[in-house]
């Protein structure tokens, strides 16, 4: 492992760095001067912060060289206990275990199966603005926070009326309850695939999971718990940060959100642009497994290896005028979905998602304007919004 250079320079690792948005001048400057940065993190190692967009690949292409398995993929070493119980999940496994889990289950996330759930998602939309109906309110929780809890619940069979429960333990987990709520919703799921194995096989992702192998075994009740609590988080942070931000990044360009209410054919290609102007999240981490260097920078084995997906997604050598919120960008290469090996899952349901949401919202409201301040959350990892108040017309 590195031993740790004198500190020096910014600090990227604060979250009191992230509270009024992502720090797009100093990440530019640094993908200039030091595009490989070391940075301390208080009390234990450092890390290597990844800032161009062909290291982001190159690190995400080579896991035999940078693992997520090894040593997580968030910034701070964890308890052996907790390190041991992430490596149950996608996120943090390593091929060929990854491919293994992740093989049986892209049948159901392929972009034809997932363009039949277009009309229950858009049915979904509409439900969800015939309640919030007009005039202000909180757009975060009460408009866009539903949304992502109940396609899964689709997915995945739950009985709807169990969805505002796991909504409200997704939420809990987001505000700084992880370790209870996310041991309520295992016990939950837990309790789910126990009564599931006794019913006929459906059409649905758990009867799916339940039926098939995941690297040479069946997938136990304790295996699928661990992996509802990461589909329901994942998939419920992701989303709802896709569609706060991307309003708030349409209302701070109205020539954008203009544009779009003239032409609802841009609509897919505004949400690639979201999702590389607001990345929900900054980083992922990897841990070096042997010596190596990236543009001559040496990195020892045991070094953290940070990809900095905010940085990579507005370097200057990948897109043309990349501090400019442009609907019409093409072509858009954003590693907002990861890349390679732990390419994001999801990306289908993500972006029918956004495409019928914003679809939705421009065809209810014709107005909509804030009314106040947007809050965010105080992260380095979680590029997201905790409350934005709007009015809507």
């Amino acid at each position: 492992m590195t031993v740790p250079p004198a500190p020096t320079g910014p600090d990227l690792y604060s979250p009191e760095l992230y509270s009024d948005g992502p720090p797009h001048a100093l990440f530019a400057e640094l993908r200039r001067t030091d595009p490989v940065h070391w940075q301390d993190i208080p009390g234990q190692p450092g890390y290597w912060a990844v800032l161009r967009h062909a290291d982001v690949e190159y690190v995400s292409q080579n896991p035999a060289i940078f693992s997520a398995e090894a040593g997580g993929i968030i910034l701070e070493d964890l308890e052996p206990e907790r390190l041991e119980a992430l490596r149950g999940t996608l996120l943090s496994m390593d091929p060929p275990r990854h491919r293994a889990y992740r093989k049986p289950l892209v049948k159901s996330f392929t972009a034809k199966v997932v363009g039949g759930m277009e009309d229950r998602i858009r049915t979904i939309c509409r439900e969800i603005f015939a309640r919030v109906g007009t005039g202000e309110v909180e757009f975060v929780h009460d408009v866009t926070s539903s949304l992502p809890t109940q396609v899964i619940g689709e997915l995945m069979g739950l009985p709807p009326a169990d969805w505002d429960h796991i909504h409200a333990l997704a939420e809990r987990n987001t505000a700084g309850e992880g370790g209870r709520a996310a041991i309520e919703m295992a016990r939950y799921a837990i309790g789910f695939a126990a009564s599931r194995r006794a019913e006929e096989p459906r059409e649905d992702i758990t009867s799916l999971i339940l039926e098939s192998e995941f690297g040479g075994r069946m997938m136990t009740d304790l295996d699928f718990g661990q992996f509802f609590v990461q589909l329901v988080t994942a998939g419920n942070d992701t989303t709802k940060t896709m569609l706060s931000a991307g309003l708030h990044t349409l209302l701070t360009h109205p020539d954008q959100l203009a544009a779009l209410r003239a032409d609802r054919a841009l609509i897919p290609g505004a949400v690639e642009e979201i999702l590389r102007w607001a990345n929900p999240l900054h980083y992922f981490r990897r841990t070096a497994t042997r010596d190596t260097e990236l543009r001559g920078v040496p990195i020892k084995a045991g070094d953290k290896v940070a990809m900095y997906y905010t940085s990579a997604n507005r370097d200057e050598e990948v897109f043309t005028d990349p501090q400019r919120f442009d609907i019409t960008r093409r072509p858009n290469p954003h590693l907002s979905f990861g890349f390679a090996e732990h390419f994001c899952l999801g990306v289908h349901i993500a972006r029918l998602e956004g495409r019928v949401f914003f679809e939705e919202l421009l065809a209810t409201h014709p107005t909509i304007e804030m009314t106040g301040e947007p809050e965010r959350l105080r992260s380095n990892l979680n590029n997201a919004l905790t409350r934005l108040p709007v009015r809507l017309g």
